[in-house]
């Protein structure tokens, strides 16, 4: 009995302490389940909720991104205010770094929450302290037997873990957190948001296909079942998978069943906007338009509502729809008074449907009228600017539509918007520079073609006006004067003549405080917060009588003046002709200076117009327009060549024009060549081979072998017939005949130099040696006492070497042919000169 009973409480001992035994026994109930959720894990939920509610809650919409987010949360904080920096805001195709959030500090090794965290540092963002609550309640109450996990909990806990590195930007270790659900709690029913969430990692990855995969075996596999939850979020991370993958059809119609799944107000709202910003990128604007109509509906918001009517004025079609009732429908909201700080934008959006109707005098009145309107939104009222800019560079007044563009910068705060005005704003003052140049220029070179008679006749039709200009500017002061005097009495509180005390940032009380000095400039501080204040009320205005009546538009009128060469300042002579007509040029010099002036300004203009706009058109028009007004031959073949290649591709017809010109003026330059043979690119440039070839040939030359010269120049020429260095051989060979076949040979060849190729550096060349070498100066030689002892012509005295050198062709290196062709010119026209002196002596 004694050995039985020795028997059982041995093996009784032994399932006591069978750690694996009593692992199972105290750990997989649901005391651990319980002590998992409420310890650690509780705290790390809070954490994660109270980070994405405070990006809900900070989360300020770009209206003009291309596309904006569904989820609020989906911002770095870090990045918010400067969206021009954040590349899930500008391009939509990147993914969002989302680098934590909100910092919480620990006393005492204690966070936020009241858990320990003892590892984690000082000043840890909350995501950091979800992260590592998360893996706290892991290590601490995993379960794992088999590999498999019997903790239920401890599925939350990796996808807090998950989702807390996802919105680090740490997309690799959210999906290794992912992994271990997938690997030892594969039968979880909550596995489907798993996946959901290892997409959604792998689209910020760039890893769209793979993402695809994840949400296509969700929804095709029939073992999966997906609940109302999982459909929510999964169709809108599968459309913003689409999206950045660039397939914005299929993007638009999964957002389509994301509008039907989710029952969320603003959720909804968001889902309709972001699918009407897709649809009008791919020009269905009626589609568009009902999905802002739906945007609109369900907004939770004013700011939402607004941009959602803006947005529905865009697709606004001219042919298709009707212009009445879409005027009428916005009428009908800006009566609303809950939009009455916001008539500024819906001003704006009916000066959109009007400009679509091409109504432009409608849409300029609504632009105008949404300035007048107080300010909601700084980037609305920049757009405003931008849009009456664009009707005065279209009727090409670009110094007034370069101010417009100019203020609708110093309000605008979408940054890519911004920086795309700024290039356009520098372009347009360049165009202008000139555009005035030319129409300056022209002005001056009219009125000195005139004769006096003409002259006078012209300036005083000029001077009536500018009596009559006069005569109602001072009616309209005196009105003024009368009707709203320096001081009207009126101080009421609205008055802009009251001393309203209450007031601090009147500009009356700019920092003083009470007991401080009365007097406004003891305060340095004052002056440039004035100066601010003055500014924004009355705008840059001109010291003048009476500036406070003045229209602002006036400093646009003294720009343009300024341009003209047109003084601001009334002059006491300026009633009279004569005050004009002496200012006339008359000397040749001083026109011919206006005319090369107005032709380099009219070819930039002409190249401004291709390069800076787009504009073929014009820039043909500007430039034919040149080549009738005969400039210097330099800017004439220019302005030919631009034409050619503007045209080659857009217009064959007008770059045919351009061909037949060049051809026909300037059949032996580089250009001609081209334009024969527009695809080679090149100019019909020398190649390598030929320089060096024409290097050798001169070298030959320099060191008196000029037979073995002429023979290299001869196969050069033989080989390569259309190389734009033939007319430097035959000259280099020409100089070769004059050394050994004698003058009379040279001259042959230089006058055949100037027959094929007159227009050509190298003819022009040929032309002034032709003259030195035919000159009828006459050789005096002289004895000791000066007297003259023989005379001969010129003709029979035979240049030196060092002459012939110096006039010979400048010997460029490969790849700049002809750099010093005017410089050998000159030379040779001084060594002419110094020749006769040394033959008088």
């Amino acid at each position: 009995m004694r050995k039985y009973l020795l028997i059982i409480l041995a093996v009784i001992s032994i399932i006591a302490c069978n750690p694996r035994h009593k692992k199972k026994k105290t750990k997989s109930g649901p005391v651990n389940r319980f002590m998992t959720y409420y310890n650690t894990l509780f705290n790390s939920k809070e954490a994660f909720n109270a980070e994405m509610e405070s990006r809900d809650k900070a989360h300020v919409d770009n209206f003009y991104d291309p596309y904006i987010s569904v989820y609020t949360t989906e911002d770095d904080l870090d990045l918010q205010g400067n969206t021009s920096g954040n590349p899930s805001m500008n391009d939509p195709g990147a993914p969002s770094p989302l680098r934590g959030g909100r910092s919480a500090t620990f006393n005492n090794g204690n966070d936020m929450t009241g858990g320990n965290n003892n590892g984690n540092k000082k000043g840890a963002s909350i995501l950091q302290i979800t992260e590592a609550k998360a893996s706290k309640a892991i290590s601490k109450y995993s379960v794992l037997v088999n590999g498999v996990e019997k903790n239920k909990k401890i599925f939350d806990a990796y996808i807090l873990l998950a989702k807390a590195r996802m919105y680090q930007g740490k997309y690799l270790e959210s999906l290794d957190a992912l992994g271990y659900i997938f690997n030892n709690m594969s039968k979880d029913k909550r596995l489907p948001l798993a996946r959901i969430y290892q997409a959604v990692n792998y689209t910020k990855l760039k890893e769209y296909y793979r993402a695809d995969e994840v949400y296509r075996d969700l929804e095709e596999n029939p073992k999966i079942k997906l609940t109302k939850e999982h459909k929510r979020i999964l169709k809108v991370y599968q459309a913003d998978n689409f999206l950045k993958w660039g397939k914005k059809e299929l993007a638009a119609e999964v957002l389509e069943d994301a509008f039907a799944y989710n029952k969320n107000r603003k959720t909804k709202s968001r889902i309709a906007f972001l699918r009407g910003q897709i649809l009008s990128n791919l020009n269905r604007k009626s589609e568009a338009r009902e999905s802002f109509a739906a945007a609109y509906k369900y907004a939770n918001s004013y700011e939402f509502e607004v941009k959602s009517q803006i947005e529905i004025a865009k697709t606004f079609d001219g042919k298709a729809d009707s212009y009445e009732e879409a005027m009428a429908y916005l009428a009908k909201i800006a009566k609303k008074g809950t939009y009455a700080s916001r008539k500024n934008e819906l001003y704006y959006a009916s000066g959109l449907i009007a400009t679509s109707a091409t109504k432009d005098s409608i849409a300029d009145s609504f632009f105008r009228k949404a300035l007048k309107e107080k300010q909601s939104d700084p980037q609305i009222r920049g757009l405003t600017y931008a849009e009456i800019a664009k009707k005065y560079f279209a009727k090409d007044d670009y110094l007034t539509a370069g101010v417009y563009y100019d203020s609708a910068l110093a309000v605008m705060t979408y940054q890519p918007e911004k920086e795309r005005l700024t290039g356009l704003t520098a372009n347009i003052k360049k165009l202008s520079k000139n555009y005035y140049i030319v129409k300056k220029n022209d002005s001056i070179l009219n009125l000195s073609k005139m004769s006096l008679d003409e002259q006078k006749a012209y300036f005083a039709t000029y001077i009536e006006k500018i009596k009559s200009k006069e005569a109602a500017d001072e009616l309209e002061k005196r009105k003024a004067e009368r009707s709203k005097g320096f001081d009207n009495s009126d101080y009421s509180a609205n008055s802009i003549f009251a001393n309203n005390s209450s007031d601090s940032n009147s500009f009356q009380n700019f920092g003083i405080t009470s007991g401080g000095s009365t007097f406004y400039f003891a305060n340095s501080s004052n002056i440039p917060r004035g100066e601010t204040s003055f500014k924004q009320t009355w705008g840059n205005r001109t010291l003048m009588d009476n500036w406070r009546y003045s229209a602002k538009t006036t400093t646009i009128e003294e720009m343009k003046n300024e341009a003209l060469g047109l003084a601001n300042a009334p002059d006491p002579r300026r009633l009279e002709p004569e005050f004009y007509i002496e200012k006339i040029p008359t000397s040749k010099v001083e026109l011919d200076k206006l005319k090369k002036d107005r032709d380099t300004a009219s070819l930039g203009m002409g190249s401004m117009y291709e390069t800076y706009f787009g504009n073929t058109k014009l820039a043909t028009k500007t430039l034919f327009d040149l080549v009738e007004n005969k400039p210097d031959e330099e800017t004439d073949l220019l302005a030919l060549y631009n034409i050619f290649v503007f045209n080659y591709e857009k217009n064959p017809s007008e770059a045919e024009k351009a061909k037949a010109l060049i051809l026909e003026k300037y059949p032996y330059t580089s250009y001609a060549e081209f334009v024969k043979n527009p695809k080679s690119k090149d100019f019909n440039k020398t190649t390598a081979d030929v320089e060096k070839l024409y290097a050798d040939a001169y070298k030959l030359y320099e060191t008196g072998k000029f037979a073995e010269s002429s023979a290299i120049i001869d196969k050069a020429i033989a080989d390569n017939p259309k190389d734009a260095l033939v007319p430097k051989f035959y000259l280099l060979n020409a100089y070769n005949a004059g050394k050994t076949a004698g003058k009379e040979i040279m001259i042959l060849q230089l006058e055949q130099i100037v027959l094929n190729y007159k227009k050509t550096p190298e003819g022009k060349k040929a032309q002034d040696l032709l003259k030195f070498l035919k000159s009828d100066a006459k050789l005096e030689m002289t004895d000791e006492n000066g007297n003259t002892i023989s005379q001969k012509p010129i003709e029979s005295v035979q240049p030196s070497e060092e002459e012939m050198k110096a006039s010979a062709p400048v010997n460029f290196g490969p790849g700049k042919p002809g750099a010093n062709d005017s410089q050998a010119t000159q030379q040779a026209t001084m060594n002419q000169q110094q020749r006769q002196e040394k033959i008088k002596k």
